[in-house]
């Protein structure tokens, strides 16, 4: 049996941070309902590329779950929402704050019918504080905590951050850590509660060294200047010679060594210390100098913490990571056709066996739940 088996919960939310949650949980067993409004359901459904009736994005996003469309500005509708708040074990809902209460279903109103009930709020700065309402996305929230502008590239052509830290790390990963330990809780004390998610909150523990330099030597990180984001040459992206990239994080003196005896770097350089930027621009002439291929034959088998960047399609062709069975879970669609589904951060003993193929709801599907 699953971890969450039997744990019941219903999903007001939307886009990423929430949806993401909610697919962790159900994938460990729970029985995930999603509220969408109607006609059309949730934002998400119509983002491109579709696949399918539905966006591909929507699709990941909610392999396994329910669907079931209610009018929350209705109060015959809510009063439908009422019976099942009554048996739900978690509610997770993802508007800005204070709309959930204009409805009559903020945590007091609910906690009332159901004290069991674990309430997760997720919004982008918190349920109290000066910002609550602000408007906002993952942009917003990295470049607000001082984390964006630990690396953000030339000032003059700054670079977009490839990946939604905020709604991620910040929102998604945070709501399921605490939901389950609410879990817990509750086992003990037989009643609920409500978690205030605030994603910009959250995102400070990603800064544990940049936070540790200010408070304690006094010294604020500069922008792609600091040991782990561009101003080492031991951590470091050095273009090859035709077009690649070769990653190096050769931090400790055992893989630096390695490192520049492989692509024998001058003795006088060695020591980083004396002059990085020296140092840098000299490994960068060096890894200029051959291709991609031939830096991989040299760094094969060599204790180094090097590699040559990956494209997407060719990490996800890579034999390691099907090995480990990243992509074994599959996702369909209505019109018979498969992919695999989104990978998560679940040991495969929490999940349910890969072979079976999971759809995402069709909008309002589950009516008659």
């Amino acid at each position: 049996m699953q971890p969450l088996a039997g744990i019941r919960i219903l999903d007001f939310s939307t886009l990423l941070p929430g949806p993401l949650a909610t697919l962790i949980l159900a994938e460990a067993g729970a029985e995930v309902l999603k509220i969408e409004r109607p006609p059309a359901g949730e934002d998400m459904r119509d983002y491109a590329p579709r696949w399918g009736s539905s966006s591909v994005n929507f699709a990941l996003l909610n392999r396994g779950k329910k669907s079931l469309m209610l009018d929350l500005k209705q109060a015959a509708e809510r009063d439908r929402l009422n019976e099942l708040i009554a048996r739900a074990d978690v509610l997770v809902e993802q508007f800005r704050p204070g709309v959930m209460a204009r409805l009559g279903l903020d945590y007091n109103a609910v906690a009332s019918a159901n004290p069991r009930l674990i309430y997760c709020s997720i919004s982008g700065y918190g349920q109290q504080g000066p910002k609550r309402n602000v408007a906002g996305h993952d942009l917003n929230y990295v470049g607000d905590t001082g984390l964006l502008a630990l690396s953000m590239g030339d000032r003059a052509r700054p670079v977009v951050p490839p990946a939604l830290i905020a709604d991620i790390g910040g929102g998604a990963y945070p709501a399921v850590m605490n939901i389950l330990l609410a879990l817990i809780a509750r086992q003990q004390t037989g009643r609920g509660c409500y978690l205030d998610i605030a994603m910009t909150d959250n995102l400070f523990p990603w800064m544990f060294w940049a936070l540790g330099s200010l408070a304690a030597a006094g010294v604020e990180p500069r922008n792609g200047a600091e040991q782990l984001t561009g101003g080492s040459p031991r951590f470091q992206l050095y273009p090859t010679g035709d077009g690649k990239v070769l990653a190096v994080a050769a931090l400790e003196q055992k893989f630096w060594d390695e490192f520049c005896d492989i692509i024998q770097l001058d003795a006088a350089l060695r020591d980083d210390r004396r002059d990085p930027q020296a140092t840098a621009c000299r490994c960068a002439e060096i890894v200029a100098g051959a291709s991609a291929q031939e830096w991989q034959r040299r760094i094969e088998g060599r204790d180094c913490c090097c590699s040559i960047v990956a494209t997407l399609r060719e990490a996800l062709d890579d034999p390691h990571f099907k090995a480990r069975g990243l992509f074994d879970y599959g996702l369909g669609n209505e019109q018979g056709a498969r992919m695999p589904a989104l990978p998560l951060p679940l040991v495969a003993a929490f999940r349910a066996a890969p072979g079976a193929l999971r759809a995402a709801p069709r909008p309002g599907e589950h009516a008659g739940f």
